[in-house]
């Protein structure tokens, strides 16, 4: 995943290539480790031994299991971002990025099925990382629904309420079709075909 760039404390980020390198493994066997045992059974030691790395060289970054699991959040989060940002392209229309977007989480979390399960459980380990990934992400919706109101695109009173419904939409999609996905369930393409016809049509007879 892409590390985000609040993953450590600034005074532990890394200076050098190899540095960043280590927290990399870092991270990606502490998103191993939470999303196979959870929070509580997970151990630094455990997490160490998944990123092949001394145990005191967890503490060369992160003073803590809390620490580098709020780092965790911070990253998922980043990465989810770069996802979507990577599949929309300037040519877009408003719709046709909502599209993409969608795609491009489903796709993310079939990969990254433990990002459900941390970003759960951040609910109670860290509140306040929980609170602050959702609404980083209804952020981005306005803003993009914004956008499409003033290019003409979609209707020009489109806010926030609009926005966590179409984010509470997306991810009750990524529940079903990425992580309980079962065989012969449409793909993130179809998915998110079938999620943008809603929006552009709605469900009125």
């Amino acid at each position: 995943m892409k590390m985000a760039a609040s993953a450590t404390e600034d005074h532990k980020a890394p200076r050098t290539e190899r540095g960043r390198k280590t927290l990399r493994k870092l991270l990606d066997a502490a998103a191993g480790e939470f999303g196979d045992h959870g929070f509580h059974e997970a151990s630094i030691s455990s997490i160490t031994r998944r990123a092949g790395v001394a145990l005191g060289t967890f503490y060369t970054y992160f003073d803590s299991k809390d620490e580098i699991f709020r780092a965790l959040v911070a990253d998922m989060s980043e990465a989810v971002k770069f996802a979507a940002r990577e599949a929309i392209r300037p040519d877009m229309q408003a719709l046709e990025i909502e599209r993409a977007a969608l795609e491009a989480f489903l796709q993310f979390a079939g990969d990254h099925k433990e990002v459900y399960r941390i970003i759960d459980e951040a609910e109670f380990v860290d509140p306040d990382s929980y609170r602050s990934h959702y609404e980083t992400v209804g952020t981005r919706i306005v803003e993009r629904l914004q956008r499409g109101g003033q290019d003409g695109a979609m209707r020009g009173d489109l806010g926030e309420i609009e926005a966590w419904s179409l984010m509470g939409m997306n991810v009750f999609l990524g529940l079903r079709y990425a992580i309980w996905r079962r065989e012969g369930d449409p793909g993130p393409k179809e998915v998110a075909r079938v999620a943008n016809r809603f929006l552009r049509k709605g469900i009125e007879g």
